[in-house]
Protein backbone atom coordinates (compact mmCIF):
# COMPACT_ATOMS: atom_id res chain seq x y z
CA UNK A 1 0.00 0.00 0.00
CA UNK A 2 2.96 2.61 0.50
CA UNK A 3 4.35 2.13 -3.05
CA UNK A 4 0.74 2.75 -4.31
CA UNK A 5 0.52 6.12 -1.99
CA UNK A 6 4.30 7.25 -3.05
CA UNK A 7 3.42 6.42 -7.01
CA UNK A 8 0.24 9.03 -5.68
CA UNK A 9 2.14 11.71 -3.89
CA UNK A 10 5.12 11.84 -6.66
CA UNK A 11 3.81 10.45 -10.02
CA UNK A 12 6.36 9.68 -13.18
CA UNK A 13 3.37 10.11 -15.57
CA UNK A 14 -0.11 10.89 -16.05
CA UNK A 15 -0.62 9.01 -18.82
CA UNK A 16 -3.68 6.04 -18.28
CA UNK A 17 -2.38 4.02 -21.02
CA UNK A 18 1.25 3.83 -19.21
CA UNK A 19 1.78 0.81 -16.35
CA UNK A 20 3.20 3.07 -14.13
CA UNK A 21 0.76 5.98 -14.89
CA UNK A 22 -1.07 7.66 -12.35
CA UNK A 23 -3.79 9.88 -14.15
CA UNK A 24 -6.04 12.03 -11.76
CA UNK A 25 -8.75 10.50 -9.55
CA UNK A 26 -11.18 12.22 -11.69
CA UNK A 27 -10.71 10.20 -14.79
CA UNK A 28 -8.74 6.89 -12.64
CA UNK A 29 -12.08 6.48 -10.22
CA UNK A 30 -14.56 6.66 -13.24
CA UNK A 31 -11.78 3.81 -15.42
CA UNK A 32 -11.12 2.02 -12.11
CA UNK A 33 -15.16 1.66 -11.80
CA UNK A 34 -15.30 0.21 -15.14
CA UNK A 35 -13.52 -3.16 -14.06
CA UNK A 36 -15.46 -3.15 -10.66
CA UNK A 37 -18.64 -3.24 -12.56
CA UNK A 38 -17.31 -6.13 -15.75
CA UNK A 39 -16.82 -8.68 -12.76
CA UNK A 40 -18.75 -7.74 -9.62
CA UNK A 41 -21.81 -10.14 -9.89
CA UNK A 42 -19.65 -12.71 -11.23
CA UNK A 43 -17.32 -12.17 -8.13
CA UNK A 44 -20.25 -12.61 -5.88
CA UNK A 45 -21.94 -15.54 -7.61
CA UNK A 46 -19.82 -18.02 -7.23
CA UNK A 47 -20.35 -17.78 -3.03
CA UNK A 48 -23.22 -17.39 -3.42
CA UNK A 49 -24.00 -20.66 -5.70
CA UNK A 50 -21.57 -22.87 -3.72
CA UNK A 51 -22.90 -21.77 -0.16
CA UNK A 52 -26.41 -22.32 -1.31
CA UNK A 53 -25.66 -25.96 -1.95
CA UNK A 54 -24.55 -26.48 1.73
CA UNK A 55 -27.38 -24.26 3.24
CA UNK A 56 -25.50 -21.53 3.93
CA UNK A 57 -27.91 -18.63 4.25
CA UNK A 58 -29.10 -15.60 6.10
CA UNK A 59 -25.71 -13.85 8.41
CA UNK A 60 -23.25 -16.82 6.63
CA UNK A 61 -23.92 -16.29 2.91
CA UNK A 62 -23.49 -12.37 3.82
CA UNK A 63 -20.01 -13.56 5.71
CA UNK A 64 -19.12 -15.61 2.51
CA UNK A 65 -20.27 -12.59 0.37
CA UNK A 66 -18.68 -9.79 1.82
CA UNK A 67 -15.35 -12.19 1.95
CA UNK A 68 -15.35 -12.58 -1.82
CA UNK A 69 -15.61 -8.82 -1.84
CA UNK A 70 -12.61 -7.91 -0.06
CA UNK A 71 -10.39 -11.24 -0.61
CA UNK A 72 -10.89 -9.33 -4.66
CA UNK A 73 -9.72 -6.11 -3.26
CA UNK A 74 -6.41 -7.19 -1.37
CA UNK A 75 -5.68 -10.17 -4.21
CA UNK A 76 -5.85 -6.97 -7.20
CA UNK A 77 -3.55 -4.99 -4.83
CA UNK A 78 -1.53 -8.01 -4.63
CA UNK A 79 -1.10 -7.85 -8.82
CA UNK A 80 -0.79 -4.49 -9.35
CA UNK A 81 1.74 -3.11 -6.53
CA UNK A 82 3.23 -6.25 -5.25
CA UNK A 83 5.88 -6.39 -2.45
CA UNK A 84 8.98 -8.57 -3.47
CA UNK A 85 8.10 -11.00 -6.41
CA UNK A 86 4.87 -11.37 -5.84
CA UNK A 87 2.09 -9.66 -7.94
CA UNK A 88 2.93 -9.11 -11.91
CA UNK A 89 2.77 -5.38 -11.41
CA UNK A 90 0.38 -5.13 -14.35
CA UNK A 91 -3.31 -3.95 -14.45
CA UNK A 92 -4.79 -7.46 -13.28
CA UNK A 93 -8.33 -7.88 -11.22
CA UNK A 94 -8.47 -10.65 -9.43
CA UNK A 95 -11.24 -12.22 -8.26
CA UNK A 96 -13.83 -15.68 -7.17
CA UNK A 97 -12.72 -18.00 -9.73
CA UNK A 98 -15.86 -19.68 -12.18
CA UNK A 99 -13.40 -21.84 -12.82
CA UNK A 100 -13.30 -23.63 -9.88
CA UNK A 101 -17.01 -24.03 -9.63
CA UNK A 102 -17.30 -27.74 -10.91
CA UNK A 103 -14.38 -28.54 -8.34
CA UNK A 104 -15.82 -26.09 -5.50
CA UNK A 105 -19.26 -28.26 -5.51
CA UNK A 106 -18.28 -31.47 -5.99
CA UNK A 107 -15.83 -30.68 -2.53
CA UNK A 108 -18.35 -29.06 -0.90
CA UNK A 109 -20.88 -31.48 -1.20
CA UNK A 110 -18.33 -34.46 -0.04
CA UNK A 111 -16.47 -32.82 2.79
CA UNK A 112 -18.26 -29.40 3.48
CA UNK A 113 -17.29 -26.09 3.31
CA UNK A 114 -14.01 -26.50 5.89
CA UNK A 115 -12.96 -29.07 3.63
CA UNK A 116 -13.35 -27.10 0.45
CA UNK A 117 -11.77 -23.95 2.82
CA UNK A 118 -8.68 -26.52 3.85
CA UNK A 119 -8.17 -27.58 -0.02
CA UNK A 120 -7.89 -24.14 -0.99
CA UNK A 121 -5.27 -23.21 1.37
CA UNK A 122 -3.47 -25.86 0.25
CA UNK A 123 -3.80 -25.18 -3.41
CA UNK A 124 -2.98 -21.67 -2.79
CA UNK A 125 0.20 -22.45 -1.31
CA UNK A 126 1.21 -25.27 -4.21
CA UNK A 127 -0.11 -22.84 -6.85
CA UNK A 128 2.88 -20.09 -5.14
CA UNK A 129 5.25 -22.76 -5.36
CA UNK A 130 4.80 -23.54 -9.00
CA UNK A 131 4.98 -19.61 -9.50
CA UNK A 132 8.42 -19.50 -8.42
CA UNK A 133 9.31 -21.99 -11.01
CA UNK A 134 7.56 -21.09 -13.41
CA UNK A 135 10.88 -19.92 -15.80
CA UNK A 136 11.81 -23.32 -16.57
CA UNK A 137 8.23 -24.64 -16.83
CA UNK A 138 7.52 -21.54 -19.33
CA UNK A 139 8.85 -23.49 -22.22
CA UNK A 140 5.49 -25.99 -21.55
CA UNK A 141 3.43 -22.85 -22.21
CA UNK A 142 4.31 -21.51 -25.89
CA UNK A 143 2.04 -18.93 -27.30
CA UNK A 144 0.27 -22.39 -29.32
CA UNK A 145 -0.95 -23.45 -25.90
CA UNK A 146 -1.57 -19.95 -23.82
CA UNK A 147 -2.90 -18.87 -27.10
CA UNK A 148 -5.54 -21.88 -27.67
CA UNK A 149 -6.55 -21.44 -23.52
CA UNK A 150 -7.43 -17.46 -24.25
CA UNK A 151 -9.43 -18.40 -26.84
CA UNK A 152 -11.06 -21.06 -25.38
CA UNK A 153 -11.69 -18.45 -22.29
CA UNK A 154 -13.70 -15.90 -24.63
CA UNK A 155 -15.29 -18.48 -26.27
CA UNK A 156 -16.57 -19.93 -22.94
CA UNK A 157 -17.60 -16.72 -22.00
CA UNK A 158 -19.84 -15.78 -25.02
CA UNK A 159 -22.63 -17.87 -23.92
CA UNK A 160 -22.89 -16.11 -20.46
CA UNK A 161 -22.51 -12.41 -22.18
CA UNK A 162 -25.93 -13.75 -23.73
CA UNK A 163 -27.36 -15.26 -20.40
CA UNK A 164 -26.75 -11.87 -19.17
CA UNK A 165 -28.34 -9.45 -21.67
CA UNK A 166 -31.64 -11.69 -21.79
CA UNK A 167 -31.99 -11.44 -18.03
CA UNK A 168 -29.31 -13.46 -16.24
CA UNK A 169 -29.98 -17.42 -15.19
CA UNK A 170 -33.48 -17.98 -13.36
CA UNK A 171 -34.63 -14.49 -13.85
CA UNK A 172 -38.87 -14.80 -14.47
CA UNK A 173 -38.36 -12.33 -17.63
CA UNK A 174 -35.49 -14.63 -19.00
CA UNK A 175 -35.14 -13.45 -23.07
CA UNK A 176 -38.02 -10.73 -22.28
CA UNK A 177 -38.22 -7.80 -24.89
CA UNK A 178 -37.30 -4.99 -22.61
CA UNK A 179 -34.20 -7.35 -20.95
CA UNK A 180 -32.97 -7.30 -24.63
CA UNK A 181 -33.81 -3.40 -25.39
CA UNK A 182 -31.80 -2.56 -22.22
CA UNK A 183 -28.51 -4.83 -22.82
CA UNK A 184 -28.74 -3.91 -26.98
CA UNK A 185 -28.63 -0.28 -25.84
CA UNK A 186 -25.60 -0.56 -23.52
CA UNK A 187 -23.99 -2.72 -26.55
CA UNK A 188 -24.98 0.26 -29.19
CA UNK A 189 -23.89 3.44 -26.65
CA UNK A 190 -20.57 1.42 -26.30
CA UNK A 191 -19.56 0.96 -30.01
CA UNK A 192 -20.91 4.79 -30.73
CA UNK A 193 -18.60 5.84 -28.22
CA UNK A 194 -15.71 3.83 -28.58
CA UNK A 195 -15.63 4.19 -32.10
CA UNK A 196 -16.65 8.03 -32.03
CA UNK A 197 -15.83 9.63 -29.03
CA UNK A 198 -12.72 11.60 -27.66
CA UNK A 199 -10.96 11.92 -24.76
CA UNK A 200 -12.61 11.10 -21.42
CA UNK A 201 -15.77 9.75 -23.24
CA UNK A 202 -14.09 7.26 -25.22
CA UNK A 203 -12.25 5.82 -22.47
CA UNK A 204 -14.85 5.68 -20.41
CA UNK A 205 -17.05 4.30 -23.06
CA UNK A 206 -18.38 1.17 -21.13
CA UNK A 207 -18.94 3.19 -17.95
CA UNK A 208 -21.26 5.17 -19.66
CA UNK A 209 -23.11 2.71 -21.11
CA UNK A 210 -23.48 1.00 -18.40
CA UNK A 211 -24.76 4.03 -17.13
CA UNK A 212 -27.20 4.51 -19.46
CA UNK A 213 -28.59 1.14 -19.42
CA UNK A 214 -29.57 1.29 -15.74
CA UNK A 215 -31.02 5.12 -16.21
CA UNK A 216 -33.48 3.01 -19.05
CA UNK A 217 -34.03 0.07 -16.46
CA UNK A 218 -35.26 1.84 -13.84
CA UNK A 219 -38.54 2.58 -14.93
CA UNK A 220 -38.88 -0.59 -16.54
CA UNK A 221 -39.07 -2.21 -13.38
CA UNK A 222 -35.56 -4.11 -13.69
CA UNK A 223 -33.93 -2.95 -10.69
CA UNK A 224 -34.28 -4.05 -6.82
CA UNK A 225 -33.03 -1.65 -4.19
CA UNK A 226 -34.18 -4.22 -1.55
CA UNK A 227 -30.36 -5.17 -1.20
CA UNK A 228 -29.37 -2.02 -0.14
CA UNK A 229 -31.96 -1.50 2.72
CA UNK A 230 -31.17 -5.01 3.90
CA UNK A 231 -27.39 -4.77 4.38
CA UNK A 232 -25.40 -3.11 7.21
CA UNK A 233 -23.13 -0.29 7.23
CA UNK A 234 -19.81 -1.89 8.89
CA UNK A 235 -18.82 -5.27 9.09
CA UNK A 236 -15.16 -6.84 9.50
CA UNK A 237 -14.56 -10.51 8.04
CA UNK A 238 -14.03 -12.86 10.90
CA UNK A 239 -10.93 -15.44 9.91
CA UNK A 240 -11.77 -18.96 10.02
CA UNK A 241 -15.62 -18.02 10.26
CA UNK A 242 -16.65 -21.52 9.28
CA UNK A 243 -14.02 -23.47 10.43
CA UNK A 244 -10.88 -25.29 8.21
CA UNK A 245 -10.42 -28.96 7.64
CA UNK A 246 -7.80 -30.67 5.65
CA UNK A 247 -8.83 -33.94 3.64
CA UNK A 248 -6.59 -35.68 0.93
CA UNK A 249 -9.97 -36.43 -1.25
CA UNK A 250 -10.26 -32.84 -1.54
CA UNK A 251 -7.14 -31.41 -1.63
CA UNK A 252 -5.90 -33.47 -4.82
CA UNK A 253 -8.47 -32.19 -7.35
CA UNK A 254 -7.44 -28.87 -6.09
CA UNK A 255 -4.19 -28.90 -6.77
CA UNK A 256 -4.49 -30.28 -9.99
CA UNK A 257 -6.92 -26.98 -10.88
CA UNK A 258 -4.57 -24.61 -9.58
CA UNK A 259 -2.18 -26.01 -12.54
CA UNK A 260 -4.77 -25.49 -15.05
CA UNK A 261 -5.59 -21.86 -13.56
CA UNK A 262 -2.32 -21.27 -13.38
CA UNK A 263 -1.57 -21.62 -17.33
CA UNK A 264 -4.90 -19.58 -17.38
CA UNK A 265 -3.26 -16.64 -15.75
CA UNK A 266 -0.25 -17.07 -18.18
CA UNK A 267 -3.05 -16.54 -20.74
CA UNK A 268 -4.38 -13.90 -19.29
CA UNK A 269 -0.97 -12.04 -18.56
CA UNK A 270 -0.18 -12.72 -22.22
CA UNK A 271 -3.77 -11.46 -23.22
CA UNK A 272 -3.28 -7.89 -20.92
CA UNK A 273 0.30 -7.11 -22.27
CA UNK A 274 -0.08 -7.98 -25.96
CA UNK A 275 -3.77 -6.99 -26.22
CA UNK A 276 -2.38 -3.42 -24.27
CA UNK A 277 0.92 -3.04 -24.67
CA UNK A 278 1.78 -4.76 -27.82
CA UNK A 279 4.37 -7.01 -26.15
CA UNK A 280 4.73 -10.48 -24.74
CA UNK A 281 4.62 -10.66 -21.21
CA UNK A 282 8.11 -10.95 -19.13
CA UNK A 283 9.44 -14.28 -17.45
CA UNK A 284 8.65 -11.64 -13.93
CA UNK A 285 5.66 -10.56 -14.67
CA UNK A 286 4.37 -14.02 -15.60
CA UNK A 287 5.64 -15.61 -12.14
CA UNK A 288 4.50 -12.74 -9.99
CA UNK A 289 0.97 -13.08 -11.42
CA UNK A 290 0.99 -16.95 -10.43
CA UNK A 291 2.67 -16.46 -7.26
CA UNK A 292 -0.24 -13.74 -6.10
CA UNK A 293 -2.70 -16.01 -7.49
CA UNK A 294 -1.53 -18.80 -5.05
CA UNK A 295 -0.99 -16.52 -2.17
CA UNK A 296 -4.32 -15.03 -2.67
CA UNK A 297 -6.01 -18.09 -2.44
CA UNK A 298 -4.33 -18.91 0.69
CA UNK A 299 -5.94 -15.14 2.38
CA UNK A 300 -8.84 -16.27 0.76
CA UNK A 301 -9.09 -19.76 3.04
CA UNK A 302 -7.73 -17.97 5.89
CA UNK A 303 -10.55 -15.47 5.42
CA UNK A 304 -13.84 -17.54 3.99
CA UNK A 305 -13.08 -17.53 0.39
CA UNK A 306 -12.95 -19.67 -2.01
CA UNK A 307 -9.80 -19.92 -5.07
CA UNK A 308 -9.52 -16.32 -6.46
CA UNK A 309 -7.89 -16.16 -10.35
CA UNK A 310 -7.53 -13.12 -12.67
CA UNK A 311 -10.97 -12.28 -14.10
CA UNK A 312 -10.79 -12.89 -18.13
CA UNK A 313 -13.56 -10.02 -18.63
CA UNK A 314 -11.43 -7.42 -17.32
CA UNK A 315 -8.44 -8.58 -19.97
CA UNK A 316 -10.79 -8.28 -22.33
CA UNK A 317 -11.71 -4.49 -20.66
CA UNK A 318 -7.96 -3.73 -21.30
CA UNK A 319 -7.71 -5.18 -24.81
CA UNK A 320 -10.62 -2.68 -25.89
CA UNK A 321 -9.61 0.50 -24.05
CA UNK A 322 -5.78 -0.23 -24.16
CA UNK A 323 -5.45 1.57 -20.67
CA UNK A 324 -2.93 -0.05 -18.96
CA UNK A 325 -2.42 1.99 -15.54
CA UNK A 326 -2.45 -0.26 -12.89
CA UNK A 327 -3.01 2.81 -10.53
CA UNK A 328 -6.61 2.92 -12.39
CA UNK A 329 -7.20 -0.77 -11.72
CA UNK A 330 -5.69 -0.15 -7.63
CA UNK A 331 -8.56 2.35 -7.27
CA UNK A 332 -11.06 -0.25 -8.27
CA UNK A 333 -9.66 -2.57 -5.78
CA UNK A 334 -10.04 0.48 -2.64
CA UNK A 335 -13.56 -0.23 -4.22
CA UNK A 336 -13.87 -3.62 -3.42
CA UNK A 337 -12.13 -3.67 -0.47
CA UNK A 338 -14.44 -0.89 0.96
CA UNK A 339 -17.59 -2.84 -0.64
CA UNK A 340 -16.23 -5.73 1.13
CA UNK A 341 -16.14 -3.66 4.49
CA UNK A 342 -18.95 -1.72 4.02
CA UNK A 343 -22.02 -3.82 2.97
CA UNK A 344 -24.07 -1.21 1.51
CA UNK A 345 -21.87 -0.16 -1.05
CA UNK A 346 -21.41 -3.26 -2.50
CA UNK A 347 -25.32 -3.94 -2.39
CA UNK A 348 -25.39 -0.59 -4.21
CA UNK A 349 -23.46 -2.34 -7.24
CA UNK A 350 -25.41 -5.69 -7.11
CA UNK A 351 -28.36 -3.74 -7.73
CA UNK A 352 -27.33 -3.38 -11.61
CA UNK A 353 -29.58 -5.70 -13.86
CA UNK A 354 -27.97 -8.59 -15.24
CA UNK A 355 -28.99 -7.04 -18.86
CA UNK A 356 -27.33 -4.24 -18.62
CA UNK A 357 -24.29 -6.00 -17.92
CA UNK A 358 -24.67 -8.32 -20.54
CA UNK A 359 -24.51 -5.35 -23.18
CA UNK A 360 -21.33 -4.72 -21.90
CA UNK A 361 -20.10 -7.98 -20.94
CA UNK A 362 -20.60 -9.15 -25.35
CA UNK A 363 -17.78 -6.96 -26.23
CA UNK A 364 -15.59 -7.16 -23.66
CA UNK A 365 -15.70 -11.26 -24.23
CA UNK A 366 -15.64 -10.75 -27.90
CA UNK A 367 -11.90 -9.19 -27.28
CA UNK A 368 -10.89 -11.88 -25.48
CA UNK A 369 -11.27 -14.37 -27.90
CA UNK A 370 -9.81 -12.10 -30.47
CA UNK A 371 -6.75 -11.54 -28.18
CA UNK A 372 -6.35 -15.45 -27.79
CA UNK A 373 -6.70 -15.57 -32.17
CA UNK A 374 -4.02 -13.05 -32.16
CA UNK A 375 -1.82 -14.65 -29.38
CA UNK A 376 -2.34 -18.06 -31.89
CA UNK A 377 -1.66 -15.71 -35.12
CA UNK A 378 2.18 -14.04 -33.91
CA UNK A 379 3.57 -17.13 -35.78
CA UNK A 380 2.13 -18.59 -39.57
CA UNK A 381 0.16 -21.92 -38.44
CA UNK A 382 1.74 -24.58 -39.33
CA UNK A 383 -0.23 -28.67 -39.69
CA UNK A 384 1.38 -29.17 -36.08
CA UNK A 385 0.34 -26.16 -34.69
CA UNK A 386 -3.35 -26.12 -36.33
CA UNK A 387 -4.13 -29.68 -35.06
CA UNK A 388 -3.25 -28.68 -31.60
CA UNK A 389 -5.73 -25.81 -31.73
CA UNK A 390 -8.08 -27.73 -33.26
CA UNK A 391 -8.35 -30.87 -30.97
CA UNK A 392 -7.87 -28.39 -27.84
CA UNK A 393 -11.07 -26.38 -28.83
CA UNK A 394 -12.65 -29.50 -30.37
CA UNK A 395 -12.41 -31.43 -26.53
CA UNK A 396 -12.14 -28.17 -24.78
CA UNK A 397 -15.73 -27.00 -26.21
CA UNK A 398 -17.36 -30.19 -27.06
CA UNK A 399 -17.14 -32.01 -23.98
CA UNK A 400 -18.35 -28.98 -21.88
CA UNK A 401 -21.18 -28.62 -24.05
CA UNK A 402 -22.42 -32.12 -23.64
CA UNK A 403 -21.46 -33.02 -19.46
CA UNK A 404 -23.40 -36.28 -20.17
CA UNK A 405 -20.78 -37.58 -22.54
CA UNK A 406 -18.91 -38.49 -19.53
CA UNK A 407 -21.67 -39.58 -17.07
CA UNK A 408 -20.42 -43.14 -16.41
CA UNK A 409 -16.96 -42.37 -15.49
CA UNK A 410 -15.73 -41.96 -11.98
CA UNK A 411 -16.34 -38.59 -10.07
CA UNK A 412 -12.55 -38.20 -9.51
CA UNK A 413 -12.50 -37.69 -13.81
CA UNK A 414 -15.74 -35.79 -13.70
CA UNK A 415 -14.39 -33.54 -11.27
CA UNK A 416 -11.05 -32.72 -13.86
CA UNK A 417 -13.10 -33.09 -17.07
CA UNK A 418 -16.85 -32.38 -16.85
CA UNK A 419 -17.07 -29.30 -16.10
CA UNK A 420 -15.03 -26.25 -17.45
CA UNK A 421 -14.26 -26.40 -21.10
CA UNK A 422 -11.02 -24.09 -20.21
CA UNK A 423 -9.64 -26.74 -17.98
CA UNK A 424 -9.94 -29.76 -20.95
CA UNK A 425 -8.32 -27.33 -24.09
CA UNK A 426 -5.93 -26.56 -21.84
CA UNK A 427 -4.56 -29.95 -20.89
CA UNK A 428 -4.80 -31.19 -24.59
CA UNK A 429 -3.01 -28.34 -25.54
CA UNK A 430 -0.50 -28.86 -23.17
CA UNK A 431 0.07 -32.68 -23.97
CA UNK A 432 -0.30 -32.10 -27.60
CA UNK A 433 2.44 -29.46 -27.45
CA UNK A 434 4.52 -32.06 -25.61
CA UNK A 435 3.47 -35.10 -27.49
CA UNK A 436 3.57 -34.42 -30.97
CA UNK A 437 6.87 -33.50 -32.59
CA UNK A 438 7.97 -30.72 -34.58
CA UNK A 439 7.51 -30.79 -37.89
CA UNK A 440 9.91 -29.67 -40.73
CA UNK A 441 7.57 -26.78 -41.90
CA UNK A 442 7.86 -25.69 -38.00
CA UNK A 443 11.77 -25.60 -37.74
CA UNK A 444 11.84 -24.00 -41.11
CA UNK A 445 9.38 -21.40 -39.61
CA UNK A 446 11.35 -20.99 -36.48
CA UNK A 447 14.65 -20.44 -38.42
CA UNK A 448 13.20 -17.72 -40.96
CA UNK A 449 11.93 -16.04 -38.28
Amino acid sequence: MSKLFDSIKNPKSTSKYEINGVPPLKEAVPLGMQHVFAMFLSNIAVAMIVGGLVGIEGQDMVVLVQSAMLIAGVGTLMQTHPIGNTGAKLPIIMGTSFGFLPTNIAIVQGYGIAGLLGATLVGGLFCAVLGCFLKPLRKFFPNIVTGTVVLTIGLSLLPTGIIAMAGGNGAKDFGSPKNWLVGLTVLIVVIVLNQFGKGFVKTSSILIGIIVGYLIALPLGLVNFAPIKEAGWFAVPKPFYFGIEFKAGAIIPMMIMFIVTAVETVGDVSAITIGGAGREATDKELSGSVIANGLGSVFAAVFNGLPTTSFSQNVGMVAFTKIMSRFVVAVGAVFLILAGLIPKLGALVSTLPQCVIGGASLIIFSQITLTGIDILTQEPLTDRSKLIIGLSLVFGMGLSSVPAAMEHFPESIKLIFGGSGIVIACIVAIFLNILIPEDKESKELEKTA
